[in-house]
């Protein structure tokens, strides 16, 4: 496939609007050294040098699409906390709008992360988990039901935190519908799924499970292409959407769109150092792709350069337009 098509769809990011619905994350990275070992305990003594807070979960999507030169909004929940204060800091730092984001009483999620020379010590999270209270969802749904129009294609992240729950996707499948009986347009849906709430995700444009997931949605255990085949099938025909793309790693991607035969994608990544949040660089660019004009296996094709950018980083990390644009210039 010729990239120049590619490079062209990237350039055209600046003039899509993409809205991310889903469970909203602070990551905080806390960098280190180690050289010795506790006497109180078996366990390494990290000698901090930083500290480091991100968007994290449905919030890094948002950070990756920014970062690629698109337009996004974010739909979810914050606490009413000292850490909903900074994602509101750090949501202003990217010059991203902040109505959608629905104070709650629960905390706001916090992944924090331990890593001592590049590798991740110890990871702990606060958090509090559940479909929210029905004002909660309401006050989404008012949103979605304001703004659902002003977009060019919709991501829901589910970190199965429970914002993405029946109440707001049935909702949100009813908006999808009555935009495309009035416009006659469909405006895409892509899943970054848990397999445990895919029954909520019918009629998506594309879902993107990693190669586990996969294989828990689809039941199936995936060991050759013959049964990735069959697995992507299953899982078409179980949410009833339109592609399926499978992320395996190190060996690529996987994509099979409607009745057609299974495109593999081998992977453009040089050196791994990290996989956090490589599957929301991944939905980001999906969407992107989609939301410019690209049909899906240029969309595939776009989030896999982009995924072997990001997992060559250590952390959260997001990918920037123009080191999008050099790793397609390279082939």
């Amino acid at each position: 496939m010729s990239t120049l098509p590619l490079q062209r769809a990237v350039s055209g990011f600046a003039d899509t609007r993409i809205l991310v619905i889903g469970d909203v994350i602070v990551d905080q990275f806390i960098w280190g050294s180690v050289s010795r070992i506790s006497p109180e305990a078996p366990v390494p003594v990290v000698n901090v040098t930083r500290e480091e807070l991100l968007l994290g979960g449905s919030a890094n999507v948002l950070r990756n699409i920014v970062s690629l030169g698109g337009c996004c909004a974010l739909c979810g929940i914050i606490g009413n906390d000292a850490m909903g204060e900074e994602l509101l800091a750090l949501m202003d730092k990217v010059n991203a709008p902040v109505e959608g984001l629905v104070r709650s009483s629960r905390p706001t999620t916090l992944k924090t992360r331990v890593v001592a020379q590049g590798q991740q010590v110890v990871r702990y999270d606060r958090e509090t988990t559940g479909q929210p209270p029905s004002v909660i969802l309401e006050r989404m749904q008012s949103y979605l039901d304001e703004h659902l129009h002003e977009f060019d294609a919709v991501i829901v992240s589910d970190y199965a935190k429970g914002v993405i729950n029946h109440v707001l996707m049935d909702h949100l499948h009813g908006l999808l519908a009555t935009t495309r009986s009035r416009t006659g347009q469909r405006l895409p849906l892509i899943i970054d799924p848990k397999p445990a709430n895919v029954d909520r995700f019918s009629g998506a444009a594309v879902i993107t499970p990693n190669h586990h997931e996969a294989e828990l949605i689809s039941g199936l255990q995936i060991t050759s292409t013959e049964n990735l085949l069959e697995a992507a099938r299953l899982i078409r025909e179980k949410i009833q959407c339109d592609g399926v793309l499978i992320t395996r790693g190190e060996a690529g991607m996987a994509l099979l769109e409607g009745e057609g035969e299974l495109v593999t994608i081998p992977t453009m990544a040089k050196e791994v150092f990290d996989v956090t949040g490589a599957g929301d660089t991944v939905a980001a660019t999906l969407a992107l792709g989609l939301a410019a004009g690209c049909s899906m296996t240029e969309s595939a094709v776009l989030a896999n350069h982009a995924a072997g950018i990001v997992v060559g980083k250590v952390g959260t990390a997001s990918v920037s337009c123009e080191e999008l644009l050099a790793t397609l210039a390279e082939g």
